[in-house]
């Protein structure tokens, strides 16, 4: 599938492949939230819009758009810095223009938000569905205050999240509850893998020298079950997405 990217400003933010790195989990000892698959395959299912203005946002606690204070950073021009951030919808948002238009084939929708598992202090990212495979004009990111007071923002640090998302699939998801009981086979997985976690992390608590060798269980990561099962040939442990790239003629 294409994801057409269409700049409505010829300066628009720059987009690349989300980073599997979050400063936040650089920080433990040994990184070891990296160990987590999940939560780095998360990082990276997407792209990012990275900003181009470096200011910080200020706000009273107040309803009124008048409430929120912007001021550049970094030599950044005030001119530039009203171009992409503004304060518009009131009420603590905070608003982020792209300078993008995307398209998505018919039957996709793209998912906007802020960048997973990266915490900002004092504001959160809001998440939209956007009805991108026929809409005519781009969307806002928007960020809302969860207190009073000061946040900043730096040139290249992302402040938009997206991917692509089937527009109709989900309504036709059907959950269904069933006991772990009606699926034998899937029950002895589930038993063997707590049998070889709760082992393993006691063997960790007593400081068996090769549980402490190998810090962590790498089943998940490395795609097989504690039973040695292999997961299918799709499983990953990375992504690979693609950069925006230049229209080829035609295109």
């Amino acid at each position: 599938m294409k994801l057409t990217c269409y700049q409505v400003d010829p300066s628009a933010s720059e987009m690349v492949p989300g980073s599997p790195d979050r400063d936040w989990m650089d920080r433990f000892a040994d990184r070891h939230p990296y160990r987590c698959l999940p939560l780095v395959v998360a990082n990276t299912s997407g792209w990012t819009l990275n900003s181009p203005v470096s200011f910080t946002a200020s706000w009273n606690g107040g309803p009124r758009v008048e409430d929120i204070r912007l001021d550049p950073d970094d030599g950044t021009p005030p001119d530039m810095l009203k171009r992409w951030a503004v304060s518009h919808f009131s009420g603590g948002v905070l608003t982020f223009h792209t300078g993008w238009l995307f398209r998505t084939e018919p039957g996709w929708d793209l998912w906007t938000g802020g960048p997973p598992n990266q915490i900002k202090d004092g504001i959160q990212p809001l998440v939209g569905v956007v009805e991108t495979y026929w809409l005519p004009f781009p969307f806002t990111m928007n960020w809302r205050f969860t207190r009073p007071g000061m946040v900043s923002f730096k040139k290249g640090e992302p402040f938009c999240f997206i991917f692509p998302i089937p527009h109709q699939t989900l309504d036709d998801v059907q959950p269904i509850i069933k006991s772990i009981e009606d699926d034998q086979d899937l029950k002895r997985q589930y038993t063997a893998w707590g049998d070889s976690r709760s082992n393993f992390i006691t063997r960790l608590h007593d400081n068996d020298a090769e549980a402490v060798k190998h810090g962590w269980q790498r089943d998940y990561f490395r795609g097989r079950t504690p039973e040695g099962h292999v997961a299918p040939d799709d499983h990953i442990n990375r992504r690979r997405l693609k950069s925006p790239r230049k229209a080829e003629k035609g295109e």
